[in-house]
């Protein structure tokens, strides 16, 4: 329950709570408040148990963990691994080997390792610019186009 209470936070707990209650009344607001606890703790599980009796014995071994919708999930999945052929996907997705196709095809390097060289495969498109070692160069800026490379405006379409 207190799992990620640390020694700090508690000494201060334990400072706070001096103060509050008073080292007099402190033992007795300790104990009615694990007698609470307490109360609660049977409380739910005098509820579970009527639950699990009212569904019946098909249910005996149901588990109110299992209505997390997180936990749920993950039990079927496992449940049904084989089915869904989760397992084959597993296998053949390599995360490493798409990122080096698509950064092989963005360089315009040649990811076919067969040794069959088709005309257009390594080609970069011709908007990028090439840099002196033969690769396209994606960072370099494009010259503007001449005056006379611009289409011509047409008033009437607008």
């Amino acid at each position: 329950m207190f799992n990620d209470i640390g020694a700090l936070e508690l000494v201060t707990l334990v400072v706070l709570a001096v103060l509050v209650f008073g080292p007099d009344k402190l033992p007795k607001v300790i104990q009615d408040v694990s007698r609470f606890i307490r109360k609660v703790r049977e409380f739910s599980d005098n509820a579970k148990e009527d639950i699990r009796s009212e569904l019946g014995p098909e249910f005996k071994d149901f588990d109110f963990e299992d209505l997390n919708p997180k936990k749920f999930v993950r039990k079927q999945l496992a449940e049904h691994e084989d089915d869904l052929g989760l397992k084959e996907i597993r296998g053949s997705f390599n995360l490493k080997k798409e990122i080096n196709d698509v950064a092989d095809s963005v360089h315009g390097r040649d990811t076919d390792t067969g040794g069959s060289d088709t005309a257009g495969s390594s080609a970069a498109p011709p908007s990028l610019t090439k840099s002196p070692s033969g690769t396209s160069d994606l960072l370099k800026k494009q010259e503007k186009p001449q005056q006379a490379d611009r289409p011509p405006f047409d008033a009437d379409a607008t």
